[in-house]
């Protein structure tokens, strides 16, 4: 997932030191961290500040030592930056950070994880769904999309961009843009509520470490 903010090298450094993420590739204007290139990472794209939290509520990252985490901390829940909020959970991926899922505020949570479903996730829970190994859970609060958002999208991992495209365009939702990038090429949809869902592919040149 990814997310606009003003002060990206601060929280770059909070989620290296603290949080134990990794900088996997950094660029002019973003920084893409995580504990394993090909698992679930964090995206911080520059933009002018201050950025609202819309609807994002919290980020929740599986960790091995949940009690190390703790401790370098001080709660299982830590606030990073500009709204940024993370809730650690005991681990799953192995030895490596890794991102567990993501709450979303939601004026009706059950009716969202119905729309959801449309876009590909699995509906496990009333107001939760699934895709790709990690979560995305509903809350009741204020979802509008503010002028500046913190949230710029949710990534899902995929074998084809172009398909999930072709699937999305027949069942008239619409394909805000293809991004066909060095190692990667994804399709941005428009999803529930005005939150950016991107359907990443892996080229056969992905290689980052």
């Amino acid at each position: 997932m990814a997310f606009w903010v003003a002060g990206r090298g601060v929280i770059v450094r909070l989620l290296v030191e603290r949080v134990g993420l990794r900088v996997i590739a950094e660029e002019a204007h973003f920084t893409l961290l995580g504990g394993d290139a090909r698992r679930g990472k964090l995206t911080l794209f520059d933009a002018p500040g201050p950025r609202a939290v819309g609807p994002l509520a919290e980020v929740v990252l599986s960790v091995p030592d949940l009690a190390g985490a703790v401790a370098r901390c001080g709660s299982d829940v830590i606030e990073v930056g500009e709204g940024i909020t993370i809730r650690f959970v005991p681990g799953v991926s192995g030895d490596v950070v890794d991102l567990a899922g993501v709450v979303l505020r939601a004026s009706d949570p059950v009716a969202t994880a119905s729309a959801y479903e449309v876009f590909g996730f699995e509906r496990v829970a009333e107001a939760r769904v699934e895709v790709a190994g990690a979560f995305v859970e509903f809350v009741v609060g204020d979802a509008a999309i503010p002028e500046r958002p913190l949230l710029n999208h949710l990534a899902v991992l995929v074998d084809s961009a172009q398909e999930q495209a072709d699937v999305a365009r027949s069942l008239g939702i619409e394909v805000e843009s293809m991004v066909d990038a060095a190692n990667t090429i994804a399709a941005f949809l428009t999803g529930p509520g005005g939150v950016r869902i991107e359907y990443v592919e892996h080229k056969p040149t992905f290689a980052l470490t």
